[in-house]
């Protein structure tokens, strides 16, 4: 096979390509049916532009082989540059800073940095209980609920700042990262001819959301700097290496401003699309609360009880391969090579579909039901590996995530303890698509036990 052979979507038009059935709202889930349609890999050419999609288990082990193929920042991330530039999640593989900023930030999250960072996460978490225990009775609007704990998790433990989250007024940060990840979305699929002239207003909000991000980030830094204290967090480790110079400003700044953005957003996603399944469920959110009341008990949350909430991380894992809060991810081939028989030079790359590899018969019949259980010791053993990817694959993968898993199942152990999580009538699951995947106008309530 060559790769003239890939199929592609029907109605191929004269140089424009595959333009025809293209979904700006949800292309991601969009390219979910056309596999169901296509097959495993399919192709659109859009204005000369190739892009390869991978779905299906079997294809995405070959693409995850780190000898053939590599990280590739494609066009969404890119879009991300002028913001994060050189940042862990968006550098490009030969940019040393990268590496750099890697060799720095890994023992920020070893065992004992995490002991550091637990009574922190009890705090914020202590508080989203209070804010939700104001509202008892009334639906609250989770995706916002959860960015509030989440913002303020990373920003404390990473950085020694604040957002007062919790307070009367949302921090203009937030509005600001969410427009800029929407921007960088939107603007990855081109616009053809009119596009830069139909954008122009986002544009110019997104210069000024770009500035807002920046400026609050190097004030954080400046009055970290100024004051002279020492803190073991994210920011001092960059500041103060254990070996070697400190990183420069602008690196502090891109990593900084990357864990804030990509780090708060992607564990915003998985707690509420975790916490609509458990309203959707009451037999799962009785098992979570037996649980947490077997490990934890009537005391504070203890460092050590979370890694034994092993039905609450089923939970969590199940939520996100269904849902993976980052729907797939860019790999280039290193060398020639070959996916699925059909031929790929160095250089080319293929955007794996999370959303799909991870829903693969492979899963069993049930691939598309929420079931906990699949992730259950004794169902786990022998699963390929390529099956459930949420957090990345080989060096580049998320360096954050046994953070987010302690915060998230830390947050879910100590929601089901002291509410009873109710959904609306008649709700049905809407998944919205920035950069990122994320229920759209879910509201629970959340009643006091």
């Amino acid at each position: 096979m060559t790769k003239s052979t890939i199929p592609h979507p029907p109605r191929r038009v004269p140089l424009i390509g595959d333009i025809l059935g293209m979904d700006r709202e949800f292309p991601n889930q969009n390219t979910l049916v056309r596999f169901r349609e296509l097959g495993p890999i399919y192709r659109r050419s859009i204005l000369g532009t190739d892009l390869t999609f991978v779905g299906s288990a079997e294809l995405a082990a070959q693409v995850f082989d780190d000898t053939k193929w590599e990280k590739h920042i494609g066009r969404p991330l890119e879009q991300l540059r002028p913001l994060v530039a050189d940042g862990l999640f968006t550098a490009y593989n030969w940019e040393s800073s990268w590496s750099r900023a890697h060799e720095v930030l890994v023992p920020g999250f070893t065992k004992d940095a995490m002991v550091s960072y637990h009574g922190t996460m009890v705090e914020v978490v202590d508080e989203l209980c209070k804010d939700l225990e104001s509202r008892s009775g009334d639906f609250v609007p989770v995706v916002d609920e959860m960015g509030k704990l989440t913002l303020e998790v990373i920003g404390r433990c990473g950085f020694g700042y604040s957002f007062d989250s919790f307070g009367e007024s949302e921090h203009p940060f937030v509005t600001a990262m969410s427009r800029a990840l929407t921007y960088a979305q939107d603007t990855a699929i081109p616009l053809p001819f009119i596009g830069k002239w139909l954008r122009r207003n986002e544009e110019q909000q997104n210069e000024i959301d770009r500035r807002l991000l920046a400026e609050t980030v190097d004030q954080v830094i400046a009055n970290r700097q100024e004051s002279g204290e020492r803190r073991l967090d994210l920011l001092d480790r960059m500041l103060h290496p254990e070996e070697g110079a400190g990183l420069d400003a602008e690196n502090i700044r891109n990593q900084v401003l990357t864990f804030l953005v990509a780090g708060h957003e992607t564990s915003v996603n998985a707690l509420s699309f975790a916490l609509h399944f458990i309203a959707q469920n009451p037999e799962i959110a009785a098992r979570m609360r037996a649980e947490a009341s077997a490990v934890i008990g009537a005391g504070p949350v203890q460092y050590e009880d979370v890694p034994r909430l092993r039905y609450t991380r089923q939970v969590i894992n199940e939520a996100l391969r269904l849902w993976p809060t980052a729907p797939g991810f860019f790999r280039a081939a290193k060398q020639d090579t070959e996916v699925g028989g059909h031929k790929f030079s160095a250089g080319e790359w293929v955007f794996v579909l999370l959303l799909a590899v991870q829903r693969d018969p492979a899963w069993g019949a049930d691939a598309e039901q929420f079931n906990p259980d699949r992730f259950a010791p004794e169902a786990n053993r022998g699963r390929p590996a390529e099956l459930f990817k949420p957090f990345g694959t080989g060096i580049r993968s998320c360096i954050g995530r046994q953070f987010a898993l302690h915060e998230m199942t830390l947050a879910l152990a100590t929601l089901l303890l002291r509410f009873d999580i109710t959904p609306e009538n008649g709700y049905e699951l809407t998944v919205e698509e920035t950069l990122t995947l994320r229920p759209k106008g879910l509201q629970l309530t959340f009643t006091r036990v």
